[in-house]
C-alpha cells in the first residue's frame, strides 16, 4: 500500500439529518395513515363509478353507491386524525415552548415580587426627619 496517497474513507449512502418539525405520535400517525389509505380508495371508487356512468355500464350504479358509503367513511376517518392528535395532546400535554418559556418568566417574577414584599414587611417603620435633622415618628395614616 502507498503511504503516499491518502485512504478513502468510505462514505455511507444513508445520512441522517436533523428534521426540522418532531415525528408526529404513533396513535396520530396510525390514523393519519388509515385516513390516507381510504380516502385513496374512495377517490379511485369515483373515478371507477365516474368512467363506468360515462360508458353507460351496469358498474356504475353499484359503483355511486359504494362511492357515497366511502365517502362518509373517508370524512370519519380524517375527523379521527384530528380527533386522535386532540386526545394525545390533551394526555400527555404537549409543551409549547414559548408558553413555557413566558410561563417560567412570570414564575421567576412572581418569586421576585414576593422577596420584594417580605424584605419590606420584615424592615421596620421609617422615621421621618424634621428640617432640624431629629427623627421623629411619622403619623400613622388616616388620623
Amino acid at each position: 500500500m502507498d503511504r503516499d496517497i491518502p485512504a478513502r474513507r468510505r462514505h455511507s449512502l444513508w445520512a441522517e439529518e436533523p428534521v426540522g418539525t418532531p415525528r408526529m405520535p404513533d396513535p396520530v400517525r396510525n390514523a393519519a395513515v388509515r385516513a390516507v389509505l381510504i380516502v385513496s380508495v374512495t377517490m379511485i371508487q369515483a373515478v371507477i363509478a365516474i368512467l363506468g356512468a360515462a360508458g353507460q355500464s351496469w358498474v356504475a350504479a353499484p359503483a355511486m353507491l359504494f362511492t357515497i358509503a366511502s365517502t362518509v367513511v373517508a370524512t370519519w376517518s380524517v375527523l379521527d386524525v384530528w380527533v386522535t392528535r386532540q386526545v394525545w395532546n390533551q394526555r400527555n400535554g404537549v409543551v409549547s415552548s414559548p408558553s413555557s418559556a413566558a410561563r417560567a418568566l412570570r414564575r421567576e417574577k412572581r418569586r421576585e415580587h414576593r422577596a420584594a414584599r417580605a424584605a419590606a414587611r420584615a424592615r421596620p417603620p421609617r422615621q421621618a426627619t424634621t428640617p432640624a435633622g431629629s427623627p421623629t415618628t411619622a403619623a400613622p395614616r388616616g388620623v
